[in-house]
Parts: structure tokens; C-alpha cells; sequence
């Protein structure tokens, strides 16, 4: 793009140079004239008046450029392909003017006069129409010291193309001469630094391009190719287009392709095939007719259908697009128009044209006329010879336009032409404001005015940016700090008929509004999809990824293209499209889809839930044998096993194993404050209750042993039943006392845990203090070592001493049962810590009850012979 500015500028500088010397007039020394030194062969239509307005209009296709051998003198550019609609625009301005003449409120007493030449579509020939209208069409100039007049002409309405507009603007704006265009959308034109005196009714393309924008994001359509013309309306609406599109982030390019100007079957070939490979279902197209021609050539040739074509202004309303042969790939085309209006008394005025009408031009290069020769086939005399001698027809002037029907009398879509009709009349109020300043408060130095005789171009510019009127048909015109006018836009949309014709309806309208800026109203019901289906296709480069996902972009793809990943355990996203998912809080988890959070299940040892069951029954069922076996002994107490067993510490010892299994309740359950502080405690006191009346049942029977032993009686009386009482009450108060000092001084507490499992919340019971846990579990295995110490050492008594092998043997089992709890308990995480103490608690409980308890149960229950003090005492006993 860069390079095609430049040879513009070149071209410009060039042309400057050649009319520098080429149309600079030729001084006389004996005369008080010049002559221009040249004049350009244009086709022009003209009218005198007060003052002049300038028009640039193409009025022919294209332009044929001779070749300069420089041997002869050389000729000028031929035009070739006469454009009805272009020269329907330049009698629209013709049109305004006549109708500002007639109007009275409306620069009364002056006449406007007119200026136009066709540009045949080629910048060369356009440059040399703007500098004739800026020169004047006055071969000889009379000298003379006053200097007074008009310029040639005030200002120019066109041209046509974004590239002349560039380049004419870029030299009249160093002499600040109006500029108005009705066609020329480039944004680069809103440069008020490189085109001060640049002006236009159309919206620029930066409009356009947002208005493109908010019809993809309307239909969901992220992706999208792109084809460009080869100059700047191409290449400044990409840039536009792509801008705004990355700022968006509503979408992506599929690929972006320059369309040639000429048709180059090649190139066009390549870029049909990289459109028919993508996976893009929708196209937009920023080109002007006769890209889309060759394009089209080569889309039927290749069969390329199914897809959505997206029109800028510059081929909306393009006629000859809108064929039969096309519209199955054409047909459901949606296009940026522009704003269409009504001109009272147009048609009329075109119905009324007519070659003698044109008195002002040369008849060999009158508009008129070359339309009245297109129209009706004819040649007006003199004819050339090759016309005549191939028998074509003469015009004679009599031919009757009212018999002809064509689109140059259809004054139903005015688009272009309300463009022209507009920038007519906001000169036209601009010079009205200018003539009616008074003299003494004008904005201009010392407060003066401007004025017809000593007229400045900059001082009509000053009063062009600041029009503000309301046309006929309803529309404000004024211009932005740009130059700009208000953005309006129709959305047309091509409806293929049954019978087969074409038609191109409004199915919306985009503007933009000072309070809420842009704004798109679309009639989606009118809308003719050109689809099986009959709905908007689906047109994206990836699908849109669901909640409970994120995008993941492919490598070296556009952020359009994109892998759907499921959001991680903890994370969520509720929305579509997400680029990244986002955590959970803390007691929340994601959701089986991953698109909400739920609240964390709590996990803790349960009654409800099978392993607490079991626990719970065990617990029981051994609560309840402490029980059977209490009554068994308190029913039994008066005979000899009970009473030579120390009656006392055997009630006591199985009290506290009845605590030791009930205190195993508190670990299940949901922790509460006052269980976490009670279920170590009550764990503590109960099993120091145990293995202390253990130690001294253990210590009774050693005494025993020594008293029966020649002088050895005085050992007994250490270990009377108070003193059992009081040794029990000592030991136990240590443990007492070590619990006390635990819950006052950092007591357990329930804790949610979440460190063990990511998607639930173990409920637990901390320790708080880890030294006091262990002091207390360091009591109770002293107490149970020094008893295991000393039942051994009493292993080998006579029989009748015997109880110290139960007493061993049930502290080997509790011994064992919590070393192995130690590595059990610390590699146990969450409620499986729980139930591990809870089983510890029941399996050493268990055993202290069978080991101690099960050999009396079973003499005093099912041998009661040997229930007698003579078998307790040794002596004989008949064996069965």
C-alpha cells in the first residue's frame, strides 16, 4: 500500500510539473493578454452563471493512454464504456443547481453556474480535469492592476474514486479549494493535516467498516475472508478493517487476497481456489464492479457456492451483478448502501434532456451528446467514416427518451445521486452564510467578511464546515472537525426470486447517534438466506467451546482457532467461550460439567455409613459384655473365684473397660467442639482407669506371692484396699491432671481440612497440642510397659497364682495393639485416623476383657466345680 501512495505522489508532483509548463499561459510584449499554452481534450457539460461549481463524474468505464513516442504531437487519453449511472450523477448536480437558481431563499441574486468533466474512471485523465476547473476554461486572460473576480471555479463536488480524491485533493488543498465528495470513502481522506479543504456526503469507510463489523457480531460470524481492490479503498479498508476488527476480538480472517485490476485468469484462479479450500463460510468484499466481474468469472468456472457475500458500497447496487447467471452464488448478498433518498422533480428533469440543451460545450465531447449516442445507437453528424461505412444509424435530435426504458429514468433508488444533491447544496448554504455576513462582525480578521469580488477559497471553506441544514427528504447535513458527514447507512440485502429476477430491498439501517453512537437495526424476517436451510449459515473457524471449557488457541492459527479444554478439578467456567477457567473457593468443587461450584461434600467419620456402623456396633456389643460380665460377677460376688480376685478391682476394671468402649463413640459422629475436647480426654482417663487397676491387681498378686513365703507377711500390708483404692486415685489424677493442662492450655477443636482431598472437606478434630496428645498416650503405655513388667516377672508363680499369665498375656495384646496404632494412625488421612483410634481403643479393650475376664466367665459359667475355694486353693480336684 505504501508503494502505490507513493507513485501517487510521484504522479502528482509530475502532473503539477507538466501543467506548470504545459498550461501556464504565454505572455504577449505587445499585447496586455496571455493564451494558455495548451487545453485538454475533456468530456464536459457546462452552464455560465455568477459563479462556478466544478464536478468530477465518472462518465466512462475506462480510458485508453496512447503511446508517447514523442516523434509527433502527442494524443490524448480515449474513453471508452459509457457509465449511465455516472452520467446520471453529474445531471443530479445539474439538477441542484438549477433548482438553487429557482429557489429565492436560496442565494438570491446570485446565479450558479457549472463545470463538469468525466474522469473515465482513470486518475490521469481525472487530474486533468480538476486542474482545468481550478485554470478555468478561458483560453486568453486580459491583464489588467485590479486583479477583481471570482476564482475559476469555488469548489468541486468528486470525484468518484478514493485514489483521485487523494491525489487531486493532496495539490487544490495547497490552495485550499473545496473539495466535496459524494463517493470517495477512504479514511485517509479525514487527514485534515494532508487535506484541509476535503469534504464529504458519504460516510467514510472507517464507518462502513464498524458497520461491517456489527452485522458479523449480529450473525455470530467469527470468521471471515477478506478480498481488497489494488489501490487505496482496498488497502485502507483492510487496514481499517483489521484494526478494528483486533480491537473488537469478535472475529478473525481466514485470509486477505488484493483483487487485480485487470483480469488475470492466474491470479484470479489462486485466490478463487484459497476461497473454496477455507473453511470460511462468509466473504466480504471491499472492490469496485469490475473486480467482481473478472472475480465472478471465475467463481462460476470453479462452482464455488454455499457461501455469504458481504458488499461494500462501492457494488451494492451494482445492476449488472444482479443476473440470473449469478445469483445462485450472488443471490442472499448482504451490502453496505448508501442512505437512499428522495429528489422531487429529478426524474422529470432527466426525462428532459436533451443534445441542444448543451450549448456551453464543443459538440465533439459533450456529455450530452455521447449519452444521447449511447442511448440510441447513433452517431451525430459529422459521423466517422467507419460508422457510416458500416451502415450505423444517424441521431437527428428527434428521438424520444419516453420510449426507451432503462435505468436512467428509475428515480426510485437514489443513493449516489442524493449524494451529489447534498454536496450541491451545502456549497450552495456555505456561500449563502458567506454572502449574508455583516460587514463589522465577519470571523475573520478584524472582524471582517468575505466577498464574491475579493474572494479567498479559504474564507468558503470556513463556512462549508460549518453547514448544518436539513434536506427535503428529512436528512441533516453538516460535516465533522474531519470533514466527515453524518454516518447513516441502508443494510440491502439480494432476494433471488422464483421467476428468477433479482431484487435489492432494505432490510436495515446503521447510524450513528451522538447519545448512543452506533447503532444496527436489522429486519432479520426480510432477510433471504440463499441456503437449504434458509437460516444465517454458521460461518467460524472453531465452535464454540461450552461452559465447563476454555479456549486453547493453536499454535500458529488465529485466536479464532481454537481446541476446547475442560476446565480442571476445582475450576469452573460458566460462560461460553471462556479463556480461562477460574478456581473454586475454598469449600466449593467443581461441578460434574465443570460450570458451577457446589459445596464440598464434608467427610467425617459417620454413624450413617458402614465402617461407623460396624465401629458403633463393636463399641456396643462390647459395652454390652462389660455389662453381661459385671452382672456376672455382681451375681457370683460371694463365691470363691470372685472374692480371690479382688472383687473390688475387678468392678472397677470393668467400669472403666465400659468407658473405654463408650469413650470409642465420641470419635464417630460430626466433631463438635465439646467432643474434640472430650474424646481424648475421656479416651485418657478411662484406659489410665484400666491398666492402673491392672498394675495393681498385677502388684497385689506379687505381694500375695511374697506374703505366703516364711516372713513375708509384713508385704501385705502396702497393698491393703485402701491403699489399692489411693494408688488407683493417684494414677489416674496424673492422667486427669496431664488432660486438664491439654484442653486449658491449647484444647482440641474441629477443623475443616483441605489439604488431604481437593474435592471434599475431611471434618477432623485437631489435637492442638501434639506434646500434650503425646504425654498422654506416653502415660498410658508407662503404665501398660511397667504392668506387661511386672505380670511377666509373676508369669512362673505356683497355679494357684496364676491370674499374672491372663495379666501378660491381655497386655502383650494392648502393647501390640497401640504400638501399631502409632504408624497406623500417622499415615491414616481425614476419618480413617478416626477410625483407626476408634479400633485401637476396641481391639485393646477387647483384649484386656477376654484375656482377664474370659477364663473367670468360663469357670464360674460352665465349671462351677472348680468355682470352690479347695480348687483355688490347689488341692485336688477331680479332672473331667
Amino acid at each position: 500500500m505504501g508503494g502505490i501512495l507513493a507513485r501517487y505522489m510521484i504522479l502528482c508532483v509530475y502532473l503539477v510539473l507538466i501543467f506548470s509548463f504545459s498550461s501556464s499561459p504565454v505572455f504577449s510584449s505587445s499585447s496586455s493578454s496571455c493564451w494558455l499554452q495548451g487545453k485538454f481534450n475533456l468530456n464536459g457539460m457546462h452552464k455560465a452563471g455568477d459563479v462556478i461549481l466544478g464536478g468530477l463524474f465518472e462518465v466512462h468505464y475506462s480510458s485508453v493512454f496512447p503511446e508517447l513516442s514523442f516523434t509527433s504531437k502527442p494524443t490524448q487519453p480515449s474513453c471508452q464504456g459509457f457509465d449511465i449511472l455516472g452520467f446520471r450523477h453529474a445531471q443530479t448536480m445539474a439538477f441542484a443547481i438549477d433548482e438553487i437558481n429557482r429557489n429565492s431563499n436560496l442565494l438570491p441574486n446570485v446565479t450558479l453556474g457549472y463545470s463538469l468533466y468525466d474522469n473515465c474512471a482513470a486518475l490521469g485523465v481525472a487530474f486533468r480535469a480538476a486542474w482545468s476547473l481550478a485554470s478555468g476554461r478561458e483560453e486568453q486572460f486580459v491583464l489588467n492592476t485590479s486583479c477583481l473576480g471570482s476564482p475559476p471555479v469555488l469548489a468541486i463536488v468528486g470525484d468518484s474514486y478514493s485514489t483521485n480524491s487523494i491525489a487531486i485533493a493532496s495539490v487544490l488543498g495547497l490552495y485550499k479549494v473545496p473539495m466535496v465528495s459524494y463517493f470517495a470513502t477512504c479514511s485517509c481522506l479525514s487527514d485534515r493535516q494532508r487535506f484541509p479543504s476535503f469534504f464529504r456526503t458519504i460516510p467514510s469507510d472507517a464507518f462502513q467498516v464498524s458497520a461491517m463489523l456489527q452485522i458479523l457480531k449480529r450473525f455470530g460470524w467469527t470468521w471471515a475472508g477478506l478480498l481488497i481492490s489494488d489501490d487505496d479503498y482496498g488497502f485502507h479498508a483492510a487496514r481499517s478493517f483489521q484494526m478494528d476488527l483486533a480491537q473488537s476480538g469478535g472475529g478473525c480472517l481466514a485470509y486477505l487476497e488484493v483483487l487485480p485490476w485487470r483480469n488475470d485468469p492466474t491470479e484470479l484462479q489462486r485466490i478463487v481456489g484459497v476461497i473454496r479450500k477455507s473453511t470460511a463460510r462468509v466473504i466480504i468484499v471491499f472492490a469496485h464492479e469490475t473486480h467482481m466481474i473478472h472475480l465472478m468469472e471465475e467463481v462460476i468456472k470453479q462452482n464455488v457456492t454455499g457461501l455469504q457475500w458481504m458488499a461494500s458500497e462501492a457494488w451494492t447496487s451494482v445492476t449488472f451483478l444482479q443476473t440470473p447467471r449469478l445469483m445462485p452464488y450472488l443471490g442472499g448478498t448482504l451490502g453496505i448502501a448508501i442512505r437512499r433518498g428522495e429528489i422531487p422533480g429529478l426524474r422529470d428533469f432527466l426525462s428532459r434532456i436533451h443534445p441542444d440543451s448543451d450549448t456551453n460545450n464543443n459538440h465533439g465531447n459533450s456529455m450530452v451528446r455521447l449519452f444521447w449516442e449511447d442511448t440510441f445507437q447513433c452517431r451525430f453528424s459529422p459521423a466517422p467514416s467507419k460508422w457510416v461505412d458500416a451502415g450505423g444509424r444517424l441521431c437527428t435530435g428527434q428521438e424520444d427518451l419516453g420510449n426507451v426504458d432503462f435505468v436512467f429514468l428509475d428515480a426510485s433508488d437514489l443513493r449516489p445521486e442524493y449524494n451529489v444533491y447534498k454536496a450541491v447544496y451545502a456549497l450552495a448554504h456555505a456561500l449563502h452564510d458567506m454572502l449574508q455576513c455583516v460587514p463589522g462582525r465577519g470571523p475573520f480578521t478584524g472582524h471582517s467578511c468575505a466577498s464574491l469580488e475579493r474572494l479567498e477559497l479559504w474564507q468558503l471553506v470556513y463556512y462549508l464546515g460549518r453547514v448544518n441544514f436539513t434536506t427535503a427528504f428529512g436528512d441533516q447535513v453538516s460535516f465533522d472537525k474531519n470533514g466527515d458527514a453524518l454516518p447513516i447507512y441502508d443494510v440491502m440485502n439480494w432476494l433471488w426470486l422464483p421467476d428468477g429476477s433479482t431484487q435489492v430491498h432494505n432490510v436495515g439501517v446503521v447510524k450513528k447517534l451522538a447519545s448512543t453512537g452506533e447503532e444496527l437495526t436489522l429486519d432479520e424476517d426480510r432477510i433471504f438466506w440463499n441456503f437449504e436451510s434458509k437460516k444465517p449459515p454458521r460461518s467460524v473457524c472453531s465452535e464454540s467451546c461450552s461452559p465447563g471449557t476454555r479456549m486453547a488457541r493453536k499454535k500458529g492459527e488465529p485466536v479464532c482457532c481454537f481446541d476446547c479444554i475442560p476446565c480442571s478439578d476445582g475450576e469452573i467456567s460458566n460462560k461460553s467461550d471462556s479463556t480461562e477457567c477460574t478456581s473454586c473457593p475454598e469449600d466449593f468443587w467443581s461441578g460434574p460439567q465443570r460450570d458451577h461450584c457446589i459445596p464440598k461434600r464434608m467427610e467425617f467419620l459417620s454413624y450413617h455409613e458402614p465402617l461407623g456402623i460396624s465401629l458403633t456396633t463393636a463399641s456396643l456389643l462390647g459395652t454390652l459384655i462389660c455389662a453381661i460380665v459385671l452382672g456376672i460377677f455382681t451375681y457370683h460376688r460371694s463365691t470363691p473365684m470372685v472374692r480371690a480376685n479382688n472383687s473390688e478391682l475387678s468392678f472397677l476394671l470393668l467400669l472403666s473397660l465400659k468407658l473405654c468402649f463408650l469413650c470409642s463413640l465420641l470419635f464417630i459422629g460430626r466433631p463438635r467442639l465439646w467432643t474434640c475436647q472430650l474424646r481424648h480426654a475421656a479416651f485418657g482417663i478411662s484406659f489410665v482407669l484400666c491398666v492402673s487397676c491392672i498394675l495393681v491387681k498385677t502388684m497385689v498378686v506379687l505381694a500375695v506371692f511374697k506374703a505366703s513365703k516364711p516372713g513375708g507377711g509384713a508385704s501385705l500390708k502396702w497393698f491393703g484396699a485402701m491403699q489399692q483404692r489411693g494408688t488407683v486415685l493417684v494414677l489416674t489424677s496424673i492422667q486427669a491432671a496431664i488432660c486438664t493442662t491439654w484442653l486449658v492450655s491449647s484444647s482440641p477443636a474441629p477443623h475443616k481440612n483441605t489439604q488431604y482431598h481437593s474435592d471434599r472437606i475431611v471434618y477432623e478434630c485437631v489435637v492442638g497440642s501434639t506434646v500434650g496428645f503425646a504425654v498422654l498416650l506416653g502415660y498410658i503405655g508407662l503404665l501398660a510397659v511397667l504392668s506387661f513388667i511386672l505380670a511377666f516377672l509373676a508369669r512362673n508363680l505356683p497355679d494357684n497364682f496364676n491370674e499374672a499369665k491372663f495379666i501378660t498375656f491381655s497386655m502383650l495384646i494392648f502393647c501390640a495393639v497401640w504400638v501399631a496404632f502409632i504408624p497406623a494412625y500417622i499415615n491414616s488421612p481425614g476419618k480413617y485416623a478416626d477410625a483407626v483410634e476408634v479400633f485401637a481403643i476396641l481391639a485393646s479393650s477387647f483384649g484386656l476383657l477376654v484375656a482377664l475376664f474370659g477364663p473367670k466367665c468360663y469357670i464360674i459359667l460352665l465349671r462351677p466345680e472348680r468355682n470352690t475355694k479347695k480348687a483355688i486353693m490347689g488341692r485336688s480336684i477331680p479332672k473331667t
